[in-house]
């Protein structure tokens, strides 16, 4: 069920919102948390549609703020707020508000979302492109205990993960070390397996891949060792190849859903290696909602 709003106000969106439920016969709250997706227009449907299906695993109420901006002498335009309002099948498990923001109003998203988070249900902000300096310190950001960025999405990768690293607040998080977590399953189970001492490491992938760069820091930051960055033609990160007094252990995924693990003194083997889709990465985010000191530690290595 889609409801539309003109040039209309927080209440008003939360009165819909439960008129909407009682007509599609679920008048209860069935969702767990409070999703805030700060994007633009060109980026609102694919993220939305991100959203919406990690909520079948994590059923949300998915709040879209989409800044709006005109051409011309006043750029921002007369202030208004026009929301549209999903439930039931057009909604994932859960229930969405695309919030169109023009003028003014998009100065204070702030003062609109509030009114719609729900109460007592953890809250986390996801920018898919265009984060903000400080995410911790964003009028948005302030309001959620865990702040989504992707580093991956940017023209500068190398230069945001450096952002990144000197503004870092507890809840803070980004999908290009989200993308990382097959690798350094697969990685810490092959060490568990050969039982040595890493002297090295290398990482293949394309030229300034921001997953790479956290997975190099990872190894210097846990390995103590030095770490080559190898420049390949992609897709992602490519190879990695750690040293030991046995042989390199390694894991090659040049293209394609699966990688080779080698292990000196095993046999070789295929593993299910895939590049996973964003709603994948945001559903794994949203499973675990206490700061990652893991990712931390990685991005303030070197710096």
């Amino acid at each position: 069920m889609k409801i539309d709003l003109t040039d209309t106000n927080a209440s008003s969106i939360n009165k819909a919102i439960l008129e909407a439920r009682r007509a599609v016969g679920t008048p209860a709250v069935g969702v767990v948390l409070t999703l805030v997706i700060v994007t633009d227009e060109e980026h609102a449907y694919d993220s939305v549609k991100a959203a919406n299906e990690a909520s079948r695993e994590h059923p949300s109420r998915t709040l879209a703020v989409i800044k709006r901006r005109t051409r011309g002498p006043r750029a921002l335009g007369e202030p208004r707020l026009d929301a549209e309002i999903r439930v039931g099948t057009d909604a994932g498990a859960g229930e969405t508000v695309l919030l169109r923001m023009h003028g003014e109003v998009t100065r204070r998203a702030d003062s609109v979302v509030l009114p719609l988070l729900l109460p007592d249900a953890p809250v986390v902000v996801w920018w898919p492109v265009d984060a903000p300096e400080v995410p911790s310190r964003d009028p948005l950001g302030i309001l959620a205990q865990r702040r989504i960025t992707d580093t991956y999405a940017v023209e500068d990768p190398l230069a945001a993960l450096a952002a990144r690293a000197a503004s870092y607040a507890p809840g803070d998080t980004d999908l290009a070390w989200t993308r990382l977590t097959p690798w350094r399953s697969l990685l810490a189970a092959a060490l568990d397996q050969a039982r040595t001492t890493v002297t090295s490491a290398a990482v293949e992938s394309e030229a300034e891949n921001p997953s790479a760069e956290l997975l190099a820091r990872w190894f210097g930051d846990r390995l103590n060792v030095p770490v080559e960055r190898v420049v390949t033609d992609g897709p992602v990160v490519t190879a990695v190849r750690l040293g030991t007094p046995d042989g390199e252990i390694v894991i090659d995924r040049p293209d394609g859903p699966v990688a080779h693990l080698a292990i000196p003194g095993q046999p070789d083997r295929v593993m299910a290696l895939k590049v996973r889709t964003t709603a994948e990465l945001i559903a794994e985010e949203l499973r675990r909602l206490d700061p990652d000191e893991a990712y931390a530690s990685a991005l303030r290595h070197g710096e």
